[in-house]
């Protein structure tokens, strides 16, 4: 692969000359790989050399016959006739032997050479590549658009009118495509290929990827080529895997990856994984991963992934013994830290229970004179955590220690283990209450640890009786949350973490706020108002919002409604989730399925001709103004609709959300249910808020009475309809 390293440089140095010059030299050799040709073919036209280049790439037939009959062979030959301009009798005649071994005569029909130019042989670009898209072209079949449309399936072939109707993946409605415009946009792919598999069967694809995650992976990479982390996110996040399964189901794919000896990983995020030609041994990857390093921090790194990925059998190897004697080599290096050595004697006593004489475990840790700076110093989570252990083994100071490192240590698997070994000793438990009691009165002190604090007592995960877990705690926690967001918002280093404050606070339709403040004090809401008011990630609209939450709490801060505030409430629809997502489901059914079966039902009632008098036509575009009408409708109500929530339920009154006793004169009890007007069942006497008992009975409290159709009810008690 040494020539595309030099003809890369070329293409990148835009020089032409010396391109040329070293093209007549790859030219001329004797031999070469059907792959790495292709690589370059492909560099080529990538490249701004491609009209430059067509006229000397016939220069390259000789050395291509040098390639074996076969698929490297024929896709070599199609790459040439893509980039050639010269249409020479000589390409003309190698491209139609190339056509019949690959199609047989039969399928060499005078119309196919037609359309692909080798009849006339005027102008044949790019005929390999057309005619294999003109035997690829039936019903069913799946194709790429290269213009951005994405994965499409062929839904019809008309030779009379060359064209083919096709239905892509991010476009609406079914595109017919003249032969001509396809040879230039369109690329046939199988229809096991990824891309047609995750298009036309994404729920198969699901189920393959959540019970075999590799072999879908190694799909993509088999497909598309290398990809990133981010890359195979992308591709696979949402269209096959759901958003919320992704953290969950990436993080076992990935160490399954890191053991796969097919799968090359990456040692970065930025370089991508991709397939090997054959599999890894194991010595090749101890070679890769520790013998051709010299950075003594990317030995242990790579130590450390052999050693966890290797089997049983394989670490008693001589490639594993090799890689003890680079270790212990290490530890005489000059420019070794204490805190290098001690991982380097964590992974000989974990990997091969191998004790250093005169350098111990036990007198290592005793020794390290910055304990804290030496622990931060460790990369490796597992080999941080058993230093942690060791700390705690053999040091008495442990609980000032773990405290400090508490405060300090970014990962979060980390912060739980300390506090869990924090907590269950006296000493160490008091000094953590001093020292969190010190970071909720200053938040600059440890902003990383306030935070994850702060979502560990409200999303309840705390076991224990924690500092600050209390309602009057939690209060205290909201208001250092919010002085540390309007300390750190502006500032470059802390963008990350005030987006995962801002996230953390408006998820769910800011759900920890509403928990937080509900039963609180006057007070306490007109010092979060005002904490809040200081936070310029707050926009305008968000402190409204938190306003008009605090005056749910208190309804003396609530504001006085405008005019145009008490019309769109009133144009509220109030829905339950279910609701919401059966009137989304109904918009989606519309959009994705009848418009577009609509769409075909015109088009073929359209090629029955005589429009004037085709009863279908009219019918057809009458149903499509209905539909259209209909989801405008439904998309419009969308945009008014609000899932009722505890707050919004008013407590003692009735209104949306209430189920309410009502008696007779007789003293007959029903018992009705008001809620929003896409829930409502008048046989299961669930009343839309809207209607006229429901209205009546609005704003109503225990005892009130009202009529309704000559008759005097009464209301004998108001419960909130989310309270089984």
């Amino acid at each position: 692969m040494g020539y595309l390293e030099d003809f890369q440089a070329q293409i990148n140095n835009r020089n032409l000359t010396k391109f040329l010059q070293l093209w007549e030299e790859y030219c001329a050799s004797d031999t070469v790989e059907a792959e790495e040709f292709i690589q370059l073919l492909i560099a080529i036209k990538a490249s701004d050399f491609t009209k430059s280049f067509g006229q000397f790439a016939e220069a390259a037939l000789p050395l291509w016959k040098t390639i074996p009959a076969g698929q490297g062979s024929y896709d070599t030959l199609k790459h040439l006739i893509d980039l050639q301009t010269t249409n020479t009798p000589l390409f003309a005649e190698v491209s139609l032997d190339a056509i019949k071994q690959r199609y047989g005569e039969d399928n060499l029909t005078q119309e196919r050479l037609r359309l692909t130019g080798l009849r006339s042989r005027d102008s044949f670009q790019g005929a390999l590549s057309s005619f294999d898209l003109l035997m690829h072209m039936h019903k069913g079949n799946f194709v790429f658009h290269t213009g951005g449309w994405g994965v499409g399936e062929i839904m019809e072939v008309s030779q009379l009118r060359e064209q083919i109707a096709v239905e892509f993946e991010n476009v609406a409605g079914v595109k017919h495509i003249t032969f001509a415009n396809a040879f230039k946009t369109l690329v046939p792919i199988s229809s096991d290929h990824f891309l047609a598999r995750r298009f036309s069967d994404a729920d198969i694809l699901e189920k393959e990827a959540k019970a075999d995650p590799i072999k879908v992976v190694k799909l993509l990479l088999k497909d598309l080529g290398p990809k990133t982390a981010s890359e195979i996110k992308d591709a696979l996040c949402e269209l096959v895997i759901p958003d919320g399964d992704w953290t969950k189901w990436w993080q076992g794919a990935r160490g399954r990856l890191k053991k796969d000896r097919i799968v090359e990983s990456p040692e970065s995020p930025k370089e991508p994984f991709f397939l090997r030609k054959s599999e890894a041994t194991h010595d090749e990857k101890v070679h890769s991963k520790i013998h051709s390093k010299t950075n003594i921090d990317e030995v242990i790194q790579g130590a450390y992934d052999v050693l966890r990925d290797s089997s049983v059998k394989s670490k008693k190897s001589d490639a594993n013994a090799t890689i003890k004697e680079r270790l212990l080599s290490l530890l005489q290096n000059e420019d070794l830290t204490i805190s290098r050595a001690l991982q380097i004697l964590i992974i000989l006593d974990t990997s091969f229970g191998h004790q250093v004489p005169g350098q111990s475990l036990k007198e290592i840790v005793q020794a390290l004179e910055t304990p804290k700076e030496d622990i931060n110093a460790i990369e490796i989570l597992a080999i941080k955590k058993r230093a942690l252990g060791l700390l705690k083994e053999h040091r008495t100071d442990w609980p000032e220690l773990f405290v400090s490192l508490l405060f300090s240590l970014p990962q979060t698997l980390l912060k739980d283990y300390l506090l869990k070994e924090i907590w269950q000793d006296k000493d160490a438990r008091q000094r953590f209450e001093k020292e969190c009691k010190k970071t909720v009165d200053n938040p600059m002190n440890s902003p990383d640890f306030l935070v994850w604090y702060f979502n560990k007592i409200v999303s309840g995960e705390a076991e224990e009786k924690l500092p600050f877990s209390d309602k009057k705690g939690i209060g205290h926690l909201m208001e250092a949350f919010l002085t540390l967001l309007s300390q750190i918002e502006n500032k470059a280093e802390y963008r990350d973490l005030t987006k995962k404050m801002i996230n953390l606070l408006s998820a769910k339709r800011f759900a920890v706020i509403r928990d937080v403040i509900e039963g609180t004090s006057v007070e306490f809401l007109k010092e979060f108002l005002l904490l809040a008011s200081k936070c310029q990630s707050f926009p305008s609209h968000d402190l409204k919002i938190l306003r008009s939450l605090a005056g749910v709490v208190q309804p003396s801060l609530a504001e006085p409604k405008s005019i145009e505030e008490q019309k769109h409430q009133a144009n509220i629809i109030w829905t339950t989730e279910a609701g919401y997502l059966k009137k989304q489901a109904r918009a989606q059914q519309i959009g994705t399925i009848e418009i577009i079966e609509n769409a075909k039902e015109i088009e073929a009632a359209r090629s029955l001709g005589d429009l004037r008098e085709n009863s279908e036509y009219k019918f057809a575009l009458e149903k499509r103004s209905r539909l259209q009408g209909e989801l405008r409708t439904i998309s419009n109500e969308l945009k008014h609709a609000r899932i009722i929530t505890p707050l919004d339920i008013p407590d003692g009154e009735v209104g949306v959300g209430t189920v309410v006793k009502v008696k007779s004169p007789k003293n007959e009890t029903t018992t009705y249910t008001i809620l929003g007007p896409w829930d409502a069942d008048p046989d299961k006497n669930i009343l839309s808020n809207q209607s006229k008992l429901g209205q009546e009975m609005c704003g109503l409290k225990e005892g009130d009475s009202f009529k309704f159709k000559d008759e005097t009810l009464t209301v004998a008690s108001i419960k909130s309809f989310l309270k089984k």
